[in-house]
């Protein structure tokens, strides 16, 4: 619920699934330890789903194996940047990739040159270092337990998505950001 240019961050992402063309729901996964944000996700009649709030991972299979999903988009609230048609993109490159699971990355040196946090990085096949974006695409039905699915991973280039908020100056960052945005 932290404030981007007034505005709690998870409305950006709010915004950018509904005018994303295809996705068809939005759930917004909280816990007991979140009561303002499910109380918010009520009020703007979003569908919540209460998990147990042991671990991100545990939590989104928790999500799946209760309403039965089937493929789905799983996004961090943090990325105040992101936008419909991107949504729709990764959806698109998923349909295409035949596996049951899709990373989003951007490359490593666009979070660099925005002066982001780096915790976690990765090669691609092809040996280009990258960062995953908090954006994910999984088939529910073909999840089983905690096992690793096999996965496409897709570079993005825009720097709207290496923009996730974990520190003061990635809030001020994104807050700059969207007023150049806003401007336009």
């Amino acid at each position: 619920l932290i404030n981007v240019c007034d505005k709690p961050v998870i409305q950006y992402v709010l915004s950018a699934l509904k005018t994303a063309k295809k996705i068809d729901r939005i759930i917004v996964a909280t816990t007991k330890i979140t009561p303002k944000t499910t109380a918010l996700m009520r009020q703007l009649g979003v569908e919540v789903v209460e998990t147990p709030g042991n671990d991100y991972v545990s939590d989104m299979g928790y999500v799946v194996s209760t309403l039965k999903l089937g493929v789905f988009l799983a996004i961090a609230a943090d990325l105040p940047l992101v936008k419909g048609e991107m949504i729709d993109a990764v959806m698109e490159r998923y349909e295409r990739c035949g596996k049951p699971a899709l990373t989003v990355a951007v490359p490593l040196e666009t979070k660099a040159k925005l002066g982001m946090c780096i915790e976690y990085s990765f090669d691609t096949d092809d040996k280009q270092k990258v960062v995953p974006v908090g954006i994910n695409v999984i088939d529910g039905s073909k999840r089983y337990g905690d096992e690793w699915l096999d996965q496409d991973i897709y570079v993005m280039t825009q720097e709207e998505l290496a923009v996730n908020i974990n520190t003061v100056q990635e809030l001020a960052l994104a807050e700059r950001l969207l007023a150049v945005q806003n401007k336009k």
